[in-house]
């Protein structure tokens, strides 16, 4: 099996917070993340694609369908936006990096052709990075349950 990769960086801006707790409560939980006129950061992003190289073309999935794929279903999506209020699929969601490569993922999954996606990768620059693997089997039977 082959892992084919894909980078991208971002800009965005975001507030950590729960709209059902106070200020405070946020402030606990979220620390300077939750500033009520929010934040921002420069965002790394690796998507990976896993699978055998094709023999008529020789590679797993080209890198410029993937490329595409992240540049117009995210990035122009999220870049130079503020993920709390432009960004339609992360309304209702708490914009942490968990949140983002989970979303991302959903996003991507039915979009690939060739190959699976194998993990995706979101990070604030030279810092904190999460990887979304895709759901764990347990947690995909019971959603279908």
């Amino acid at each position: 099996m082959f892992i084919v990769k894909i980078r991208a960086s971002y800009s965005a801006a975001h507030r950590l917070c729960r709209e059902d707790l106070s200020e405070e409560a946020n402030y606990a939980l979220y620390g300077k993340c939750s500033n009520p006129n929010g934040h921002g950061h420069n965002y790394d992003l690796e998507v990976a694609v896993a699978g055998e190289i094709d023999p008529a073309t020789g590679m797993v999935i080209n890198f410029c369908e993937i490329q595409q794929l992240v540049d117009s279903l995210i990035i122009d999506q999220v870049d130079h936006k503020n993920l709390n209020v432009d960004v339609a699929f992360m309304r209702g969601v708490i914009p942490t990096v968990e949140n983002m490569a989970r979303i991302f993922w959903d996003i991507l999954t039915p979009r690939i052709r060739n190959g699976r996606l194998h993990h995706v990768t979101v990070g604030e620059r030279n810092s904190n990075m999460v990887t979304y693997a895709g759901p764990s089997p347990a947690r995909s039977k019971l959603a279908d349950s």
